[in-house]
């Protein structure tokens, strides 16, 4: 398995590829940007299921808070179409777990996972003071990785979430 330079990334993300919207702005010597898409889900203190929250009216300006020790789920404004030789994962960037965010090592994305914005699992870590979310925002990178051989099953056959065009909680029992 090697990971992916960028002009791999570009080939594989241009025109339609492997990720939507693409912007060559965004690739990185060995990854991609992606940025904050237009959900999150919020816990209230009246519901065990977390709540939808649109953050389309949320800017750099005027963002969503999330608050010290606040856990969120959001999404990639990026929909993929990972191809079956390729696996990639979400990192944080580091600059935003300087800032005090925090994502769970979750982020695993396997060959054949399609159609779907990456939910994300972030968590304010500062003690004292709110973060920021709002739409663009730059929260992560993807690494490409390719496959030393075809899975026998793909994600399109095994996996549970995709074709998913926003945010989503957890399907486990």
């Amino acid at each position: 398995m090697s990971v992916l330079c960028d002009w791999e990334i570009r080939t594989l993300c241009g025109s339609g590829g492997a990720v939507s919207p693409f912007s060559m702005e965004f690739v990185n010597p060995a990854s991609l940007d992606v940025r904050l898409g237009n959900n999150i889900m919020v816990e209230v203190p009246e519901d065990r299921k977390l709540h939808l929250l649109e953050l389309t009216d949320y800017t750099e300006d005027e963002p969503y808070e999330l608050t010290p020790g606040e856990f969120c789920l959001a999404e990639t404004l990026e929909t993929f179409r990972i191809p079956e030789r390729i696996s990639a994962q979400f990192v944080l960037k580091s600059s935003r777990a300087r800032e005090g965010y925090q994502h769970a090592l979750a982020g695993w994305i396997d060959p054949g996972w399609v159609g779907s914005k990456l939910t994300l699992e972030l968590k304010n870590n500062r003690r004292y003071r709110s973060l920021p979310l709002y739409p663009g925002m730059r929260i992560g990178q993807i690494v490409f990785h390719t496959m030393s051989q075809t899975p026998i099953k793909s994600y399109t056959e095994v996996g549970n979430y995709n074709n998913h065009s926003r945010v989503m909680p957890s399907v486990a029992s």
